[in-house]
């Protein structure tokens, strides 16, 4: 019974695609293809209209009264309350607001010689009454049979039914693109995930707050862009296929250029090519790109994302925390229009100094255990043990503090938090700290138990750095596949001199969820990545 429910359903489908198809080929035949328009000059969007027209109603009926209707029965008071919105309209409609919209419409009510329909746009929605004495006989005949989906332009003028709401009277209709697909069931809409990432377009259509979720995307991006130019950085371009892949613990896609018969890879950073542009003089840089690791898929991580890095010679991982602290900041507030920030019903208040510890403070604090107090390697192992926290043969005292590091605090950074000052083995890109060269100058920002950024005082001794790429290598060796090899390119740039300086790097994808309280990666990426469907 069920194998002939889907396919009756399936023969109904065919058949309403076969429609459309033929009521196209009308149109055509006609001369009326709406393929054939090439433009279409809109001078509004929905909400703009009636934010308009607000306004213009206030200015035109300033100090008018509504009618009382007390002690009138139900009919007379119908009958004042109509002659009153026909006195309202009469001296609005002395003085119209013309406007042209164009969208897609997602909704039609045909009622013989006039008929409703909603027109959606990049701004929202409105209600378009089309009346054939209007917009002629023929343009209405050729509305009644438009399908939902169709996209419009309308040329009318703005009003105001008699039940409230802002509409637009139609004048012209333009159909500018016959829909020849069906879109999701109205009531219950695009909610099926996988159909919605894969096909994001439809998803837009369906679901407004998806639209603006990205919307809100592209204006994180430009205020940060707005902040950094404002701070004197320069915006940059560096490669994305590579030699080397290296500045971050990673494993790479591995690629083939034909033209040079030579092996390259994907950028998993964009670190070691804006430090050769701090070396050529360029003194605050910042690039916001693509990024690629040949790692798993999970609410967190997509194996493509979107990674800001930005460095800036003459300062420290101090600096970089102020700025990071300042930048957070001024984008929660130019976006969302506050410093507060409420995730997954948690709120997280960016407006109050964040808060700074070193990793083993936060070790101590919330796991008991003071690496301070612990001798070597083959203690910090024991430890270990005790604790249940696995750890592999190469792993040393600064691999294992890190370990107990991801085990018991992350979960417990909800408020801004940076961590600084991590193990020298886990950070072979950073300078040491001069009174403690086991460890580095180095931060992560934590909030809502994740990672969001993570910042060093660079290291730019070119001899300290050729040695720590040298255990990255032997690490290599021993099957670490996300462990770095020496960039002689790279070598060559620190020894001509790099200043001291300041860098950082942060995940935009993650910024995104935060403020759009979006709980997965793909729910704020476009088109994430999908496994076929041949698979």
């Amino acid at each position: 019974m069920a194998n002939n429910n889907q396919n009756t359903q399936q023969q109904d489908i065919n058949q309403l695609l076969k429609v459309r198809r033929e009521k196209l080929a009308t149109l055509q035949e006609s001369g009326r293809d709406p393929f054939v328009i090439t433009k279409f000059d809109q001078t509004h969007h929905s909400l703009e209209v009636k934010a308009l027209y607000e306004e213009h109603e206030a200015k035109l009926l300033a100090g008018r009264q509504a009618p009382s209707t007390e002690g009138m029965d139900e009919q007379q008071a119908r009958e004042v309350l109509k002659a009153d919105y026909n006195e309202r309209r009469a001296i609005m409609d002395a003085q119209p607001i013309p406007v042209t919209i164009a969208g897609r419409m997602m909704f039609k009510r045909v009622m013989g010689k006039a008929s409703f329909c909603n027109i959606q746009d990049l701004k929202g929605n409105i209600q378009i009454y089309v009346a054939r004495d209007a917009v002629g006989e023929e343009d209405y005949a050729d509305f009644k049979k438009s399908d939902i989906g169709d996209i419009y332009g309308i040329s009318g003028f703005a009003f105001r039914t008699q039940t409230g709401e802002i509409s637009i009277h139609a004048e012209k209709l333009t159909l500018l693109s016959k829909s020849l697909q069906i879109l999701p069931e109205k009531f219950h809409g695009l909610t099926d995930t996988d159909t919605r990432y894969r096909q994001r377009y439809t998803d837009l259509i369906m679901n407004a707050e998806v639209k603006d979720t990205f919307i809100k995307r592209s204006k994180i991006i430009s205020t940060i862009r707005k902040y950094l130019d404002g701070e004197g950085f320069m915006e940059v371009e560096t490669p994305m296929l590579v030699a080397n892949a290296g500045g971050a613990a990673a494993r790479p896609f591995e690629t083939h250029f034909n033209a040079l018969d030579e092996d390259f890879k994907l950028r998993i950073s964009l670190e070691l090519y804006l430090k050769r542009l701090i070396v050529g003089g360029l003194e605050r840089v910042y690039e916001i790109g693509r990024v690629f690791r040949n790692e798993g898929l999970d609410t967190r991580h997509n194996p493509e994302f979107t990674l800001m890095e930005l460095y800036q010679a003459y300062t420290d991982y101090n600096g970089m925390m102020d700025l990071t602290e300042n930048m957070f900041r001024y984008v929660a507030q130019e976006v969302l229009g506050t410093t507060k920030i409420v995730y997954n019903g948690i709120e997280m208040d960016w407006g109050k100094p964040f808060e700074r510890i070193t990793m083993i403070d936060a070790v101590k604090k919330y796991a008991g255990i003071d690496f301070n107090e612990i001798a070597d390697t083959d203690a910090a192992k024991a430890i270990a043990k005790e604790k249940h926290v696995e750890f592999e043969d190469h792993h040393t005292k600064g691999d294992i503090l890190n370990l107990f590091f991801e085990e018991f605090v992350e979960e417990h950074l909800i408020q801004p938090t940076f961590v600084m000052d991590h193990p020298i083995e886990i950070s072979p890109l950073t300078k040491k700290k001069p009174e403690d060269p086991n460890y580095v100058e180095r931060f992560e920002l934590f909030m809502n138990g994740w990672e969001m950024c993570n910042a060093y005082s660079e290291l730019n001794d070119p001899i300290d750095q050729r040695g720590r790429f040298k255990a990255q290598e032997a690490l290599l060796a021993l099957g670490d596949e996300e462990a770095n090899t020496t960039d002689e390119d790279f070598m060559y740039a620190l020894e001509l001199g790099m200043p001291p300086t300041g860098g950082i790097g942060y995940g935009i994808d993650r910024l995104c969820m935060l403020l759009t309280d979006s709980q997965a990666i793909r729910d704020v990426l476009l088109f994430p990545t999908m496994k076929s469907l041949d698979k």
